[in-house]
């Protein structure tokens, strides 16, 4: 088993002396689901740009998918997270008026393989995360779960070390939410490595691994017991 992030004394410092990071030391493996879970202003955010390379810490350092990110230049960083690192957002960031093959086949863009390819890969991602009949609909056509699967299936079609969820459900109401959930654990079984930023303590809690951040520093790293349906056991 290889280690697809490790973060070892992670600081992030901004102008002002704000501290939105203190030594953050974070390792996780291929094939884990976690959540990475505190309140508003806690870090996760910044942790979020940090592990998907977006960012670079003011001190420690940060290993992605065997690559010490120190040593890359913008341009080699920039072609590491296209191959490595896949994200979904809360606001779903898809194209309006393009349909959901195309969206997904966005995700291939810097690939170097043909459109016909592309084309026929993200059809192939769409019928993994359950919309292989909504292949030509556009965004506006689709549901807030709908949306949010295809978003899924943009992340994941590159087959990337690390698939980033920030908020997956946070614009989704509680039945969508649970489904995109469940999808993200059908992910994680067929060999993902995901995990999950969120402020909600409740769906951190429902994740194998749990790691609770608060004031910029990791105050808690937990297994969580979980059932085979993903419904966390009583705490």
């Amino acid at each position: 088993m290889s280690t697809v992030v490790g973060l070892t004394g992670v600081t992030k410092e901004y102008p002002g002396g704000v501290s939105a990071l203190r030594g953050v030391d974070l390792t996780v493996e291929e094939g884990e689901l976690l959540g990475i879970v505190g309140p508003s202003g806690s870090g996760k955010s910044t942790l979020l740009h940090i592990i998907g390379t977006l960012d670079r810490p003011t001190a420690g350092s940060v290993h992605i998918a065997g690559h010490d990110v120190a040593k890359l230049s913008d341009r080699r960083l920039s072609a590491l997270r296209a191959q490595h690192v896949g994200f979904v957002f809360q606001a779903f960031h898809l194209v309006p008026g393009v349909s959901a093959r195309d969206n997904v086949a966005e995700g291939l863009l810097y690939s170097g393989l043909s459109r016909t390819v592309r084309r026929r890969r993200a059809a192939a991602a769409l019928e993994r995360v359950g919309l292989a009949d909504r292949l030509d609909h556009r965004p506006h056509q689709l549901s807030g779960g709908q949306k949010q699967r295809v978003a899924i299936a943009r992340a994941v079609v590159g087959e990337p070390a690390l698939l980033l969820a920030d908020e997956p459900t946070g614009a989704l109401d509680s039945a969508s939410g649970a489904a995109v959930m469940e999808l993200l654990r059908d992910l994680n079984q067929e060999g993902a490595t995901i995990a999950v930023i969120t402020h909600d303590t409740e769906i951190a809690g429902r994740l194998p691994r749990e790691v609770r951040i608060r004031d910029g520093e990791v105050v808690a790293d937990t297994g969580n017991a979980v059932s085979p349906h993903g419904v966390g056991a009583a705490r």
